[in-house]
């Protein structure tokens, strides 16, 4: 099946609520529409992890993050912008009107404009950002390719994009935007 189709299969699961998986840059991510509740708590229960923790929103290009973010000056944006794209997640102050089930009920969220292929092509054909988490249960490895996450998580994805995963042997690392602090290494 071309890949063209994939893509549309995936965005249409996304489009009403559904939870995905899908190849990163290191391991499998599970993706899902960030402003349906539902999908997020959905993916949330999937992982058996807490909502406190809060997600990542991965996208193509930093204009689909935008929306989600506080207004950030551009010699402050600069570090995060040079590392884009590519495997750089950054926590960045949030806009007022994002939902607390995406930040933990923080004042920053987590996000990355991923260099991946696969990924970026599904938030491109999407049209914007999508939550995106390490396909495992909490406290396990995550996902290494798609047949790991179709056998831990079965027929309660919806869609399972193909796709090879990219040469970074742990997730990605995350960096506070504003103090510096690298929060995973």
């Amino acid at each position: 099946m071309p890949m063209r189709l994939h893509l549309d299969l995936a965005c249409r699961e996304l489009s009403v609520g559904g939870v995905i998986a899908y190849p990163t840059e290191a391991v499998w991510g599970l993706g899902c529409e960030p402003l349906n509740r539902h999908a997020v708590e959905r993916l949330i229960a999937l992982k058996r992890r807490s909502l406190s923790k809060g997600v990542i929103l991965i996208a193509a290009a930093f204009e689909q993050l935008e929306p989600f973010l506080a207004q950030i000056s551009k010699s402050n944006l600069k570090p995060a912008l040079d590392s884009w794209p590519g495997p750089h997640t950054w926590l960045m102050p949030v806009a007022s009107w994002v939902p607390g089930y995406l930040t933990g009920g923080r004042e920053t969220l987590a996000v990355r404009v991923t260099g991946h292929p696969v990924a970026a092509a599904l938030c491109r054909a999407y049209g914007g950002p999508m939550v995106s988490t390490s396909a495992n249960v909490s406290g396990r490895p995550p996902a290494r390719s798609a047949l790991q996450a179709r056998r831990m998580f079965g027929n309660r994805l919806n869609y399972v994009l193909p796709g090879e995963t990219g040469e970074l042997a742990k997730p990605t690392p995350i960096r506070d935007l504003i103090t510096g602090d690298l929060l995973r290494a």
